[in-house]
């Protein structure tokens, strides 16, 4: 077991700094792939013959409309998804019509049509409901902490939860970017969702440590400093935090390769945030707080 996390703590500071860095620039570029969800538009999911590519069917669509800019990606071996700007019920009517001169005979299985409007809205909403959600877990903390020692600030624990917390989000979203040019993913509300659901665990296992961290406070030894304490309630604490995390982990390797198409991404982005959850509430969050603590008592 280790004995002491805090003295690795400048090495995981520089790898969490790094990974946040780049998960910034991805997000400038080559940026988030939005779903028809926030940007509107129209989205197919059509099956066809196995010798189907799609440049054919980039080139069909180009003949029924040059300017549609359709972004088609194979799924499956004979499953597409097509994605355009906003079709009307007869302009795509005729576009299937289209592909099955063009293809040979198409069975479509989605079909789903956002007007832009729409799209605005919901991206004000996702939002909306993440910076709700940091301003309410920092005041939760805060109140829960309210009665540490005087000399320790409660507003100080809340802070450091929620950059853990956005360290967590943000390296995740870089992840996403990636995998949202290099797979069929694409950012949706339900990805929002998951980034909420990452916002409440990763929170309650850096709670989790800093509540052995206040117990520990009101029992100090005389003369004991923060860090020292900060160290011993990591050790008390990590072997409850790898079994829950761990149980977690396990449920969701199973949904993830087990489970349904359509919650394949959204366990995927849970996946990837719980595990830098454990990551950063044993070697972000705590080093944090005893840094800035020892900066204050220079």
């Amino acid at each position: 077991m280790i004995k002491d996390f805090l003295k690795p703590a400048k090495y995981f500071f520089a790898l969490s700094g790094v990974l946040m860095a780049a998960s910034i620039v991805l997000l400038v570029y080559p940026g988030p792939k939005l779903s028809i969800e926030f940007t509107g538009g129209t989205r197919m999911e059509i099956i066809t013959g196995d010798s189907v590519t799609a440049e054919q069917i980039t080139a069909a669509i180009g003949t029924f409309a040059p300017d549609l800019n359709p972004a088609v990606n194979q799924t499956d071996v004979d499953t597409f998804l097509i994605r355009t700007k906003n079709l009307t019920n007869e302009e795509h009517q005729a576009l299937i019509d289209q592909l099955n001169a063009s293809l040979g005979q198409i069975t479509e299985t989605q079909y789903t049509t956002i007007g832009p409007t729409v799209g605005a809205t919901l991206k004000k909403q996702a939002v909306y409901a993440l910076i709700a959600s940091v301003i309410a877990i920092i005041l939760y903390i805060a109140w829960s902490f309210r009665h540490i020692p005087k000399r320790y600030s409660s507003w100080r624990f809340g802070l450091v939860a929620i950059v853990t917390l956005l360290h967590d989000v943000l390296i995740t979203t870089g992840i996403f970017v990636i995998l949202s040019h290099t797979t069929s993913f694409e950012f949706d509300t339900l990805f929002v969702t998951a980034m909420l659901t990452i916002f409440g665990y990763s929170v309650n296992d850096t709670i989790i440590i800093f509540d052995r961290i206040r117990d520990n406070l009101a029992t100090q030894d005389r003369g004991e400093n923060f860090a020292v304490i900060a160290n011993r309630s990591l050790v008390q604490s990590v072997t409850r935090s790898i079994y829950t995390s761990g149980a977690v982990i396990i449920m969701l390797t199973c949904l993830f390769f087990l489970g349904s198409d359509n919650i394949h991404w959204f366990v995927g982005a849970l996946l990837v945030g719980i595990l830098l959850g454990g990551y950063s509430s044993l070697f972000v969050a705590t080093p944090l707080l005893v840094y800035w603590q020892k900066r204050d008592r220079r």
